[in-house]
């Protein structure tokens, strides 16, 4: 029987600016879903595994997330232009909707038959299924830890307007999908839901040697009892244009647990839930977010993105409104862990009791991390109850053309320091700190402002800074 998916929460953001239009850009056109409901359309091209090269419009569930964009923090400008005006106008494929096409195989709105239609291609090494509009895949049996067939070939499930994959509520637990070694799972316009794992990745899991690709889908409302309430990845897995909301990892990474390559492009992360890592928890491995957002998620510690001992790059991307009752409010990254932040807007996160409101950069532990921020927005963070409104720095932490303003915190409104930090270019103006060090708190580390290069450092209260050469208190 056909179901309406109910409403599913906030949606990603439009797209942001791209020097160069990348290769999806070019065979995906987006629409934007209005608050009508209206369903968005792309139109795409797909390849079967045996080669051959199917037409099919691709209905997208809600718009892609907006990065910061532009060269420089400085830049104000209105984020709200559309992806028309930023690419110089629609794919010239955006009329052919309507002309003749080759699909997958249709599969009706029956469990069983997406069940059946998996095992046959798993057997088959691979198909294309095209799964009914309007349709909720409600799924009844643990099929060895999941819903549906573990993917062990190149599978592709592409749906329709209002296509939802979904764990019914009164029967046993068991996850929605599961990627093994050998495994490449493709979801187009879906919506993956009430899954709830014991272990790892209450939505969707990825074992070492599988991969998986999230394309205008929604993976959302799922638990994990340990990893990963939304995705747990152990191989290879890549999420565009989607949203990750809504989810709970009992113990790390409420949205998205990582420990093997993770790339997230213009999506929502959001409204996740963890122990640890509310957002994203990235473990030993490579995380690149490229636009989008990582917003109000909450965790007892790191609320929004926690890299740890791995190496992450964030670009054009909003970490806002994130919450932890411990340390990292936004982002934090430790275990000799490596950050790269440029064009982010990191605001209005909340550490409740601990340290680094914005961002909390570990010290010893692995040798210290790193981080890099550039042409960057910090602002507006909390650490009310200890240190580090803005920044709470224990490793080495480099800030080049950034604007650090506004944050509150005990001690250090804008950073607090007792590793090593160099800022060039960059403004700490307008931060609070209730007992001292307003902009900047030096607490037996290195403080080198390069105010050669223009950096300023003024109108914060109590003082400016405490224990830093060159700079007036």
């Amino acid at each position: 029987m056909n179901h309406q998916r109910h409403a599913q929460g906030e949606q990603p953001d439009r797209p942001g600016e791209e020097p160069v239009r990348p290769w999806w850009r070019r065979w995906w056109v987006v629409g934007l879903a209005g608050a009508t409901g209206l369903a968005l359309i792309a139109v795409g091209t797909v390849v079967t595994p045996a080669g051959e090269t199917i037409r099919r419009a691709l209905p997208a569930v809600g718009a892609p997330g907006t990065p910061v964009g532009g060269p420089s923090a400085d830049d104000h400008r209105d984020e709200s232009s559309s992806e028309a005006d930023q690419s110089g106008g629609v794919s010239g494929d955006a009329g052919k909707g309507d002309e003749e096409r080759r699909e997958g195989r249709p599969v009706g709105c029956d469990p069983d038959r997406l069940i059946a239609e998996i095992a046959q291609a798993n057997a088959g090494g691979g198909a294309v299924l095209d799964l009914a509009e309007g349709c909720t895949y409600l799924l009844t049996a643990d099929l060895g830890g999941a819903g549906l067939p573990a993917i062990t070939t190149p599978i592709t499930l592409t749906g329709g307007r209002n296509t939802t994959i979904e764990r019914a509520a009164a029967v046993d637990q068991f996850r929605i999908l599961a990627v093994h070694a050998g495994g490449q799972l493709t979801l187009n316009g879906l919506t993956i839901t009430g899954g709830h794992a014991a272990d790892g990745g209450g939505g969707i899991l990825v074992e070492t040697g599988g991969a998986l690709t999230v394309n205008h889908s929604a993976v959302t409302r799922n638990i994990a009892d340990i990893l990963g309430g939304g995705i747990a990845n152990s191989g290879t897995t890549r999420v565009r244009h989607s949203s990750v909301e809504r989810n709970i990892g009992n113990q790390r990474g409420g949205g998205i647990f990582s420990a093997g390559p993770l790339e997230i492009v213009q999506s929502h992360v959001g409204g996740n839930t963890a122990d640890l890592g509310g957002g994203i928890f990235a473990s030993d491995s490579s995380v690149t977010v490229k636009g989008g957002s990582i917003a109000d998620n909450w965790a007892q510690s790191v609320g929004g993105l926690f890299v740890s001992g791995g190496i992450g790059t964030v670009t054009g991307t909003r970490i806002t409104g994130n919450l932890t009752h411990s340390d990292g409010g936004g982002a934090r990254v430790g275990l000799g862990g490596q950050l790269t932040l440029r064009w982010v807007r990191l605001t209005g996160n909340t550490a409740l009791s601990g340290l680094g409101g914005g961002l909390f950069v570990e010290g010893d532990i692995g040798g210290g991390s790193y981080v890099v921020i550039e042409d960057s927005i910090i602002k507006d963070n909390t650490a009310m109850a200890a240190a580090g409104g803005g920044i709470f720095n224990m490793g080495q932490t480099v800030i080049r053309r950034a604007r650090i303003l506004g944050n509150r915190a005990d001690r250090g409104g804008g950073i607090h320091n007792s590793g090593t930090v160099s800022l060039a270019a960059t403004k700490v103006v307008d931060n609070l700190a209730v007992t001292d060090g307003g902009g900047v708190l030096n607490d037996g580390g290195t403080v080198d402002l390069n105010t050669a290069t223009g950096t300023i450092v003024i109108k914060n209260r109590p003082n400016n800074c405490v224990n830093v050469v060159g700079c007036a208190g």
